[in-house]
Formats: C-alpha cells, structure tokens, sequence
C-alpha cells in the first residue's frame, strides 16, 4: 500500500462534535460493579458516530447513550504488542459489537450499510514511530473473519485518521472497525500495510497477525 494511497485521504464524514450525555443503561460487570475504563483510553475524543463502548468488556454487556445502542457480543480484552519495522503497534482490545444506531445517525451509517442494526468487529489500537525519520503506516490495511469475510482499511466506520504519516516518535491511537454481515466468527486475521518512508520507499513489510474471541 503507497504512501500516496493515505494521502488522497480518508474523507472524514464527520458530524459535529456533541458532548456525552448521560447514560439511560450502564455497562456492569458479572460481579455487579460498573467497569473502569482502561487506561489506554486516556485523552481519547469519543467517535461523533459510534455508542461509547469503553465500560464494555464481557460479552453480553449492554450500553445506550445518545448514539444509540451497543451489547458485546464477543470480547478480547489481553493486549498485544509487535514490531513492524520502526513502527511499534499495540492492539490493546478487540470486540464484536451489536450496534443500533440513533436515528439520527442513519444517514451516516448509510455509506456502510442499509441494515438499521448490524455488528462491527471493533480494534483499539496504539501505534507509535520508534525512529527519528517520519514513516507512513496503516495499523490495519486488511481484515478477514474466520467466516472468511473481507474488509479494506477504507471501510472503517471511526474514521480517526489512524493510517498516514507518524512523524519522528509520534504516537497515534484510537478504534478501528469494521461492519460484518456475519459476527458469529471466533477470530479475525489483521494485515497492516507495509512501512514506507518519506521518499516512498519501503523499510518494512506488512505484518499479519489474529485476535481471538471468548
């Protein structure tokens, strides 16, 4: 994947930022104690677009705000780091989700599918250049599910402008995901891209790797 793919853009169809409002259903855990958010999500801006899921982490937590609605339908919560050449990458949760968007979001969600209630297969990820020279790096170029279904980097449904340029010791992180027809899956197998640099050469290979879910 060119470093040129990145900057032709991915048009951020982004609806106007809102603050969060409070929640009608909160996220508890099977012991009867809301859930913390994890650490990782410190300084994140919530999606314009997306139900907050961040208390979620066990399947069969539910969640509305005024995006709508989330449950879990299947969750991997144990971090995981490697090394794509200078480009460290940490998948530090994945999800499956059952999301109902708020109608008003519909219009959005539309450019993905027509379905009023559907499931995403949802990544956080951290992503950090350990080099001293800006790189050009997308955490997750390609996704495939065990059920064998496909999707591209450009199907993204956060829109957090993850992929592109990490300058010298940048750090980027956010959620990743993807609408699947089918969410009964119990792994998915992550492509990145390869690593190139500023002349548009490339330093390092595309990684592949898996998360499985309980």
């Amino acid at each position: 994947m060119k470093k040129t793919v990145y900057l032709i853009g991915l048009s951020a169809l982004l609806l106007g930022g809102c603050s969060e409002q409070a929640d009608s259903t909160m996220a508890v855990s099977a012991a009867g104690q809301q859930n913390e958010i994890p650490g990782y999500y410190e300084d994140y801006v919530l999606s314009p677009q997306v139900t907050d899921d961040r208390m979620l982490q066990e399947a069969g937590q539910h969640k509305r705000d005024a995006k709508g609605e989330a449950t879990v339908e299947a969750v991997n919560m144990d971090s995981e780091t490697a090394e794509v050449g200078p480009v460290e990458l940490t998948l530090a949760e994945s999800k499956i989700l059952q999301l109902k968007p708020d109608y008003s979001l519909i219009d959005f969600f539309h450019s993905y599918t027509h379905d009023q209630e559907f499931k995403v297969l949802k990544m956080f990820v951290e992503v950090t250049n350990t080099s001293d020279e800006p790189v050009y790096f997308a955490p997750v170029a390609l996704m495939e599910t065990a059920k064998g279904e496909t999707k591209l980097w450009e199907d993204d449904i956060y829109l957090e402008e993850l992929n592109g340029e990490l300058a010298a010791g940048e750090t980027k992180r956010g959620n990743i995901g993807f609408i699947v027809e089918d969410g009964s899956f119990d792994s998915a197998s992550i492509t990145t891209s390869d690593v190139f640099d500023s002349q548009d050469n490339k330093i390092a290979e595309a990684l592949e790797f898996s998360t499985q879910f309980e």
